[in-house]
């Protein structure tokens, strides 16, 4: 994932910063407990794409 891109995106629900955590690819919002799936490259910000993160995951 691009720095200068992780910088600029922005947690659809909430507007918070969002983490990317590359072995799951996938940008995590640990405000909103969500996580938003990375494919080919292209974060998918869609809330209906989103996926509750597992305890633990904060």
């Amino acid at each position: 994932m691009n720095r200068k891109l992780l910088d600029i995106l922005a947690c659809p629900v909430c507007k918070g910063r969002l983490h990317y955590d590359r072995k799951k690819s996938r940008l995590e919002c640990h405000q909103d407990n969500l996580a938003f799936p990375v494919r080919n490259d292209v974060p998918v910000l869609l809330v209906m794409d989103a996926r509750p993160l597992e305890p633990g995951n904060k």
